[in-house]
């Protein structure tokens, strides 16, 4: 079986904004996907979250496999979101008032309803909250990478880069 891994929103705002300060680290994984044969996956979710600002042609899409929401992703969410919802009623950590857990929630469903997904990728630190509660409550068979740590660091592969002349 191949691995994939999930990419959220928040990565392909960086990935098509050269401006943004994690640009690079967004390029980086992307090339090493490719190179190194891991399905990139997009949720039609993450789709309709880019379109309030983005537009269609921007997304490239031809390099991904999109991933619609199902009646089987609806049903799991609903048991990871009671989780975290529970938890988070009775935390002293007290999370920032957002929306879009659900929807974190039915991302991370589909990442572990999906066998070849072995990683999620983000630069959402609210996200690994809620990834963080789900995992301590129940098995999560993907595992979450933070977008602000470089690609090397975490696939322990060396960054050598040499100047050409």
């Amino acid at each position: 079986m191949s691995h994939s891994v999930l990419l959220d929103t928040s990565f392909f705002i960086r990935l098509l904004n050269p401006d943004d300060k994690l640009h690079n680290n967004a390029k980086d994984y992307f090339k090493y996907f490719l190179e190194n044969d891991i399905v990139i996956k997009i949720s039609t979710i993450s789709v309709a979250e880019y379109f309030v600002r983005g537009k269609i042609g921007e997304l490239p899409l031809e390099k991904v496999q999109i991933i619609p929401f199902n009646i089987d992703h609806a049903v799991r969410a609903g048991e990871l979101a009671s989780i975290v919802f529970n938890k988070k009623s009775g935390s002293e950590d007290k999370f920032q008032d957002r929306k879009i857990i659900s929807n974190d929630t039915k991302l991370f469903t589909q990442a572990d309803l999906d066998p070849s997904v072995t990683y999620f990728l983000t630069s959402d630190s609210e996200c690994r909250k809620v990834y963080d509660i789900m995992a301590s409550e129940t098995k999560v068979s993907f595992e979450i990478i933070d977008l602000n740590n470089p690609y090397h660091e975490v696939f322990g592969k060396l960054d050598l880069q040499f100047d050409q002349e």
